[in-house]
């Protein structure tokens, strides 16, 4: 199915959860979740005396409160820091997305938890084709999980021109790829981890900082302050 949050799709399946699991998934009371079900504050259906939750719309819904989506991916223990390297932090110069996809999957490819470079690099281009990753803001996050993907791993692309044929809402061309390659049964961990960035990014200041930084520590600091 599809996931929109602020007019931003990705590619998703989706899931249906109890109560419980909402609970746990945002480090609340079962009480709590029930009692913002019974208000409409948050979206759910009920069947008889039972509620359920579809992932995608808990997501969407976390993502319009800042509150809430801190807590969410603090209390599952993600952090930037645990996420970025300045060895895949690279500086691109290329006018079109095939090519700088291609460039920042071959960077990503070097990391030890990727175990297959051609694989990686022909599925970040399959999804691509299935669907534009530009999220709008100048910002793309291509993704993909894979058998051949041992553990989550990010790489960081800054380009230094406008990347001008990424399908985009906004028509903002994309300045900033963010590439996130998962293990096939990384599913909680790799939907965690794209909120956090889109999170993280909705600073127009940030953004600004990662254009103008030149070398991989600056962007590391801007990313991680």
């Amino acid at each position: 199915m599809l996931f929109l949050t602020q007019g931003r799709f990705f590619v998703i399946e989706d899931e249906i959860l109890t109560i419980a699991e909402i609970a746990h998934y945002l480090r609340v009371s079962e009480h709590t979740v029930h009692d913002w079900a019974q208000k409409g504050e948050i979206p759910a259906e009920q069947s008889g005396s039972v509620w359920h939750f579809k992932r995608s719309e808990v997501e969407q819904w976390a993502h319009a409160r800042p509150s809430v989506q801190t807590q969410v991916l603090e209390s599952n223990g993600i952090a930037l820091q645990t996420l970025i390297v300045a060895d895949r932090i690279v500086f691109l110069n290329h006018k079109y997305k095939r090519d700088a996809l291609v460039a920042l999957a071959t960077v990503i490819a070097t990391a030890p938890q990727v175990k297959n470079r051609q694989e990686l690099i022909n599925e970040i281009l399959r999804r691509e084709e299935l669907m534009s990753t530009a999220i709008g803001s100048g910002i793309a996050i291509p993704h993909v999980r894979l058998t051949s993907v041992t553990d989550l791993v990010v790489a960081i692309g800054i380009s230094q021109v406008d990347i001008i044929d990424f399908q985009v809402l906004d028509n903002k061309p994309v300045r900033l790829l963010f590439m996130i390659a998962a293990a096939a049964n990384q599913h909680s961990y790799y939907l965690q981890t794209l909120s956090l960035f889109n999170t993280r990014l909705k600073q127009s200041s940030l953004r600004q900082s990662l254009i103008k930084a030149q070398s991989p520590e600056e962007v590391y600091q801007a990313l991680n302050q």
